[in-house]
Order: C-alpha cells, then sequence, then structure tokens
C-alpha cells in the first residue's frame, strides 16, 4: 500500500522525464508523435492501475485511519518531513484525478490539440498530475504548498502553447491570481507552523496536540491567509474571474482537468487544513464563507443565463466555466456550515462536479471539433448544431450531462448540493441559523436558475434555434420557401475513442446518484474525526 500511493505520487515524474527523451527503435510506430502519445497513455494508465490497486486494499472498515503512510525526515532543522497517507476523504479524489488524466491522455492520442510537440503536452500532463495527486496524498503543510504550486506552471503552458484565441493573456491572468493567493497562503501556513510548532497535518488535526498553541488570533489570521489562496483556486467569488477565461482558451484536455481536479485542490485545502487545524478562526468567518458561496451560486447562474440568451454571443466553454463558480459554491456553503452533514455534501458534490463537468467539456471540445465553433448563436441557427437531429448519440449525451449538472435526481449532482443545503439548514453550535436559512434559500434559487439555462442550452444546441426538420440530410442544406437553408448536413456522431474516453464518466454519474453510500461511507467516518479534533 504505501509503495502503491508514492509509486503513484512519483510515476508521473519519471513518465514525464522519460517523454522528453528519444523514443526507443522499436517502440516509434508510425512516428515519433504517436510514441510520445502512446507513453502518455501508458504511464496515466498505470497510474490509474495503481489508485484503483489503492482503493481495492483500502481498509474500508476505518476509513477514518491514515492509510498507506510514509513518514520520512527530509529538512530536520524546519521539521519538514515527507509524509503521505491516504483516508476516506482524499482516496475518491486521488482516484477521479487519475481518471480523468488517463481519460485525457486517451483522447488527446487520437485527437491531439493544435500546437508544439507532442512531447512536451505529454510532459506537462504528467507533471500536472504528479503534483495533484501529491497534493492529496501529502500530510505536511509545507509539502502541500509545493504540490499545491506545482500544478501551476504546467496548466500555464497547456494554455499558452495549445490553447485558443486569447490564450497568452488567459495564461497570464491564471498564473498571476494563483501565484498571489498563493503567497498569501503561504504566510498563513508558515504562521501555523511556527506557533505550534510542527507542520505536520495529522498530529495539527487532534485537539490536544499542537493545535492547542494556537490561539483564537492566530486562527482568524491564518484561515484568513490560507482561505485566501484556496479560495482563488476553488474558485470563490469575487475571486473566480481568471476562470472564464482559463476555460475558453484552455485546450479540451486543460479545461477537463482545469474544471475536473485543479478546482477540488482548493476546497480540500479548506477540509484537510481549515476545518481540523483551526476550527475556531474559521468558525469566526464561516458566516462570510457562506455568504460569498451563496452569491457565488447566484452570480453563476445568472451569468450563464446571460450569455445562453439569443443574440448575446455566448460562448458554451465560458458558460460552462461560470456554472463551475456556482457549483463549486455549494461545496463552499456545505464547508461553511461545518457539520458532518454539509462537508459530507461538499465532499459529494467535488466528485460530482468533476465526473459532469470533465465531461461537458470533453463535449463542447467534440462539438467544437465538428463545428468550428462553440459560440451559443451559431450552434442555435438554422444551420447549426442541432444535434438531435444530426448527431443524435452526441446530442443525448450532452443532454445527459446536462440535466446531471443541474442537480437531476437519481444522477450525481443531486447529492452534494442537497446534503450542502441541509447542512446550511441546520449550521454547527454557535452559527447564525437565520444567515445560513437565507444561504440556504439563495442556493436553493440557484438551483432553479441552473435548470434554466441548462435547459435553454439543451433547447438551442440539440434542438437547434429554427429548424424545420430533426432529421437532417447527409448532402447540402435543402432550401426553404425562401431560398435559404432549412437544414443542415449530418455531423459525425460519436466515435470510437469518444466513446472510450467519455463512457466512463457517464457511467460513474450515474452509479453515484443511484449508490451514494458507496462515496459517503468513505467520507463520513473521516469527517466526524476531523470535526471531533480526531476522536
Amino acid at each position: 500500500m504505501q509503495i502503491l500511493l508514492a509509486g503513484a505520487v512519483v510515476l508521473p515524474l519519471v513518465g514525464a522525464l522519460a517523454a522528453l527523451l528519444p523514443a526507443p527503435p522499436g517502440l516509434k510506430g508510425k512516428n515519433p508523435d504517436q510514441a510520445v502519445l502512446r507513453h502518455g497513455v501508458t504511464v496515466t494508465g498505470v497510474v490509474l492501475a495503481a489508485t484503483i490497486a489503492l482503493a481495492a486494499g483500502f481498509d474500508h472498515a476505518h476509513p477514518a485511519r491514515m492509510q498507506a503512510t510514509t513518514d520520512l525526515s527530509w529538512i530536520p532543522a524546519l521539521g519538514i518531513r515527507v509524509h503521505l497517507g491516504v483516508d476516506g476523504i482524499s482516496l475518491p479524489l486521488l482516484v477521479l484525478t487519475a481518471l480523468l488524466t488517463f481519460l485525457c491522455a486517451v483522447y488527446s492520442y487520437f485527437n491531439m490539440p493544435t500546437g508544439p510537440s507532442p512531447k512536451a503536452f505529454v510532459a506537462l500532463i504528467l507533471v500536472l498530475e504528479s503534483g495533484t495527486l501529491a497534493t492529496f496524498a501529502v500530510l505536511d503543510l509545507m509539502l502541500f504548498f509545493l504540490a499545491f504550486e506545482m500544478v501551476l506552471i504546467p496548466m500555464y503552458f497547456l494554455i499558452a502553447r495549445w490553447g485558443g484565441a486569447g490564450r497568452q493573456a488567459a495564461a497570464w491572468k491564471f498564473i498571476l491570481y494563483t501565484l498571489l493567493g498563493s503567497v498569501v497562503m503561504l504566510l498563513g501556513l508558515l504562521l501555523i507552523g511556527l506557533k505550534s510548532g510542527t507542520f505536520d497535518m495529522v498530529a495539527l488535526a487532534t485537539d490536544n496536540g499542537p493545535k492547542a498553541q494556537l490561539s483564537h488570533t492566530v486562527q482568524v489570521v491564518a484561515v484568513l491567509a490560507v482561505g485566501i489562496g484556496l479560495a482563488v483556486k476553488s474558485p470563490m467569488w469575487p475571486l473566480h474571474s481568471w476562470l472564464p477565461d482559463a476555460h475558453t482558451a484552455a485546450p479540451t484536455a486543460g479545461s477537463v482537468l482545469l474544471a475536473g481536479v485543479l478546482l477540488k485542490m482548493g476546497t480540500y485545502g479548506f477540509v484537510r487544513i481549515a476545518l481540523p487545524v483551526t476550527p475556531d478562526g474559521l468558525h469566526t468567518l464561516a458566516p462570510y464563507l457562506g455568504a460569498l458561496a451563496a452569491v457565488g451560486i447566484v452570480y453563476g447562474s445568472l451569468a450563464c443565463l446571460a450569455l445562453v440568451r439569443t443574440g448575446a454571443k455566448g460562448d458554451l466553454k465560458r458558460l460552462i466555466a461560470y456554472s463551475s463558480v456556482g457549483h463549486m459554491g455549494f461545496v463552499l456553503l456545505g464547508i461553511a456550515s461545518m457539520t458532518p452533514t454539509g462537508v459530507n455534501g461538499a465532499l459529494f458534490a467535488n466528485i460530482a462536479h468533476g465526473l459532469i463537468t470533465g465531461l461537458l467539456f470533453f463535449l463542447v471540445g467534440g462539438l467544437k471539433d465538428r463545428t468550428g465553433t462553440t459560440d451559443l448563436d451559431a450552434l442555435s441557427g438554422t444551420t447549426g448544431a442541432a444535434l438531435y437531429g444530426r448527431a443524435p448519440r452526441f446530442g443525448g449525451l450532452l443532454a445527459f450531462a446536462a440535466v446531471a449538472s443541474l442537480g437531476l435526481p437519481g444522477l450525481a449532482g443531486f447529492w452534494g448540493e442537497m446534503l450542502a443545503m441541509f447542512g446550511a439548514f441546520h449550521p454547527a453550535a454557535g452559527l447564525s441559523r437565520p444567515a445560513f436559512l437565507t444561504f440556504m434559500a439563495l442556493a436553493g434559487l440557484g438551483t432553479l436558475l441552473t435548470a434554466a439555462y441548462l435547459l435553454l442550452v439543451v433547447r438551442r444546441v440539440c434542438m437547434g434555434g429554427t429548424l424545420k426538420a430533426q432529421a437532417a440530410p447527409t448532402g447540402p442544406a435543402a432550401p426553404d420557401d425562401t431560398g435559404g437553408p432549412a437544414t443542415a448536413p449530418a455531423l459525425p456522431d460519436l466515435a470510437r475513442y469518444e466513446y472510450a474516453a467519455w463512457s466512463p464518466l457517464a457511467v460513474l454519474t450515474v452509479l453515484a446518484g443511484l449508490w451514494p453510500a458507496a462515496l459517503l461511507g468513505l467520507t463520513d467516518p473521516a469527517v466526524q474525526q476531523l470535526l471531533g479534533g480526531g476522536k
């Protein structure tokens, strides 16, 4: 188990170095580019197998206990250790990271984005995977910070070198926002470590441990500093403005990993660090966190409604990016409630968002490949997408992802949002219940607005704005009575590699919706222990 966890973190780094080397003559295949893309699929596949084996060998009877631990001294003078471990909170995120990275590698093997050499692309994807897995596996505050920062440079280059229009500005905005937030977060982590005498996250999570050295004032300052860095990555309104630009410009694999994995690093930090290490400070700031989360839910939905209206020239990738602001607002609201119900809902919503939004960005990438645009007005015009008639399987999968994202009962998106609102309905002792009831009401309004804009997306993209026939011919568009085009030619439906890359996300979305106990059974004991001061 120790070897599996450490290997899953280190292997992508080794694979990244190997990707930059010339391929052996017997492994080149048709050309060197194909060889390095196949290398990426192989390495990410092995990492996924390691995380699945880790999940299979995990002691599900004791999910609150840290397992597969490695604890080695690294910098004795500063008390920094190479401390790795996994519990019921981090295990689902490790598997989700490995799965999404593998699916991105498979998709990119058949549909490599336009840009420089695939060698650099594969190496950056693997470094990104290693940093993300390390973030969810390390149990030392300084290692957490290093892993947290490790993903920034790969994502910057993925956007700047393989992105679309406006990629340079979007990449710079991404790196500046996240780096500035991280500087403030580092100050908070150093404050915790210096005042408590340790950077060990497990020791700090116990009531009778080093956490006792942290006064209320220190905890408030630490939560404020650490929370700013985590809130930028989450992203929390109003620190979210880098996200729509980054998603709009990023290549498909970059958007999937950014939404499905990187955003989870911020909310995971709140659960792993802020809740157990500085509970008094978070309790003081929880109403403000809840208020910002509730505003983010409504704001994200209203922004999406503005983008989806006719004539707004809204971009579908940008719309899904703004929807992430709203969905992650539910995660932050659940954490702000500081209750087991709310925190479990936040963790469930984390996984659900990774599955569903990852699928949505895959689909939008495929739609752009087919039509050459993600402009909603163009997609819903008389020669637009009209996917039900032109590519019915593609259209059906897009509609499925949309209704999953709006929280349809029976699918993964429902449980996290519901539990987060239940947590706000009965917040932790000492928190203002009227305030959290207001936040819950705003979140409920957000669910209605979310359903409105996602159903409009389905209406416009899948059905088409004014198409006169649902079954489009394969030849040139037929003229209508006025001489204009009445129908558009068929689009390629789902390809085999798209089935392979997208089906797992759809299947897991259904399974998580029908069997939520599989995930909640892992997270709840660990959450109870964190909130109980290690007891």
